[in-house]
């Protein structure tokens, strides 16, 4: 009998319920367990359980296979993805299986890509990074770690996002546009290149 694979989220909320559907949809997760510092009074999300808070990851650490943290704040997302790592969980990389993902495509440990989002032929992804639903990341582009894109971002070809910025829903960006490090975008935004 195969032993079931089980993901530890750290973050309960919107996101974090999102990333345990698509991990579990995927099919390399049969179990899903969460950590969230609504914790002992949280005991369920998702119609799975949640078992620790961040400040016990170590408890639970030894019954994980690997741990995401699933927030979409890019500095609180940087800082409980290094609690995971000291804990020494292995960090998951989530994709939702209704994303299209080139094979080409780096995605660094940690990153989410959420249903019906797009990343194109050579396109490199950090660590840390949401791709959200319905957000595109044409071919060459490069998103720094920790960069998070909201639902219906555009990238076209060739564009750089800096680590930790925020693209907010609808944001859209032209061909080789840059955005810096840290940058967060108005929902709607278009850049030009």
């Amino acid at each position: 009998m195969a032993l079931k694979k089980t993901l530890l989220i750290l973050g309960a909320g919107g996101h974090g319920k999102a990333v345990a559907e698509a991990a579990l949809l995927s099919g390399k997760w049969q179990r899903v367990c969460f950590a969230d510092d609504r914790w002992p009074e949280l005991h369920e999300s998702f119609g799975c359980p949640v078992v620790a808070s961040s400040s016990t990851l170590a408890d639970v650490a030894g019954e994980m296979d690997a741990a995401i943290a699933a927030v979409g704040n890019n500095t609180l997302r940087e800082q409980w993805q290094a609690r995971l790592q000291d804990c020494g969980l292995p960090q998951a990389t989530v994709m939702h299986p209704a994303a299209s993902v080139s094979p080409s495509a780096e995605l660094g440990a940690g990153s989410a890509v959420m249903a019906l989002a797009l990343v194109g032929v050579d396109a490199r992804i950090g660590k840390g990074v949401i791709v959200n639903a319905h957000a595109t990341v044409d071919y060459d582009a490069i998103l720094g770690d920790f960069a998070h894109l909201g639902v219906g971002v555009h990238l076209a070809g060739g564009v750089q996002v800096g680590a930790r910025a925020w693209l907010q829903a609808g944001c859209s960006a032209g061909y080789r546009v840059v955005v810096a490090e840290g940058e967060v975008l108005a929902p709607g935004t278009a850049l030009i290149g």
